[in-house]
């Protein structure tokens, strides 16, 4: 939300916390950087699919005309940033499914996602090594 249009109460923090939201901007495009080229180079070579960039990376709310200058910035930024991480999510996704079908150590708080039960149980010796077997 552009801090000029916040609201009285609201323009303190937004002011506040605008260095922490732009912060991890230079770590993310070298996220970006390096997650490509391990996608381009190791996808080929495990025979996987790639993933479709821009299925997950869409900047487009820059378009609409009662977005502030500002606003629009703010939202090219979100809509990269919070692609940019679902993006490389998916591929690290992929790589688990690739490298290491074994589902965690059940927990109280851990929940496994969707792709991860189809995995081998945790601790099934005899299953996983039906499953990677040369």
């Amino acid at each position: 939300m552009d801090v000029l249009k916040a609201g009285k109460g609201r323009v303190l923090r937004h002011f506040i916390a605008m260095p922490f939201i732009w912060m991890p901007i230079f770590p993310i495009i070298l996220l970006d950087i390096f997650t490509e080229i391990y996608h381009h180079i190791c996808f080929p070579l495990y025979r996987l699919k790639k993933v479709k960039r821009s299925s997950y990376i869409k900047i487009d709310r820059y378009k609409l005309k009662y977005l502030s200058p500002v606003q629009k910035i703010e939202c090219m930024y979100c809509g990269y940033v919070s692609g940019m991480l679902h993006y490389a999510s998916e591929i690290v996704t992929r790589t688990e499914q690739y490298w290491c079908g074994i589902q965690h150590k059940k927990t109280k708080d851990f929940q496994l996602k969707p792709y991860q039960k189809t995995f081998t149980k945790y601790g099934d010796k005899k299953e996983f090594e039906k499953r990677y077997k040369d």
